[in-house]
């Protein structure tokens, strides 16, 4: 019983990953759920964008920016960070879409383990052609 049950399950997943890319990769009217091609979604992926953010709060002497630049790393995002002499952290990134959502959203509820976020503040996105910066650092 065991054994049919394993046999089912590796057939089924080479079906899955053998036959359904060569039965879809010949349709040119494949398209996902959202209505747009594979193709549309990939270069959607490759395309860059910039936004500025500003974060209010305890954000200042608790090592916010640190932790800022460790986490746009980590998404592969490129720009910059500074204290104000207002009390708040801003700063610029760019990089694919979803890093920066996922970015934003970091901005909006983590932060630095000591720090509290009153709240973000975020420019209107804007698509760029290439990166301006050569990687996410701290500016003082």
């Amino acid at each position: 019983m065991a054994a049919n049950f394993v046999f089912t399950e590796i057939l089924f997943i080479n079906i899955f990953i053998c036959v359904l890319p060569i039965y879809f990769a010949d349709k040119p009217e494949s398209v996902l759920s959202n209505g747009n091609s594979f193709e549309e979604v990939e270069m959607a992926a490759k395309q860059l964008f910039s936004q500025d953010f500003e974060v209010f709060g305890k954000v200042q002497g608790v090592f916010f920016r640190k932790h800022t630049e460790k986490q746009a790393k980590q998404f592969g995002l490129r720009g910059w960070c500074m204290n104000t002499s207002q009390g708040t952290v801003r700063g610029q990134m760019e990089g694919e879409l979803n890093k920066i959502n996922e970015m934003k959203y970091w901005l909006q509820t983590k932060g630095s383990p000591n720090s509290r976020i009153d709240k973000a503040v975020f420019s209107e996105m804007k698509e760029i052609p290439d990166y301006t910066f050569k990687a996410f650092t701290i500016k003082r």
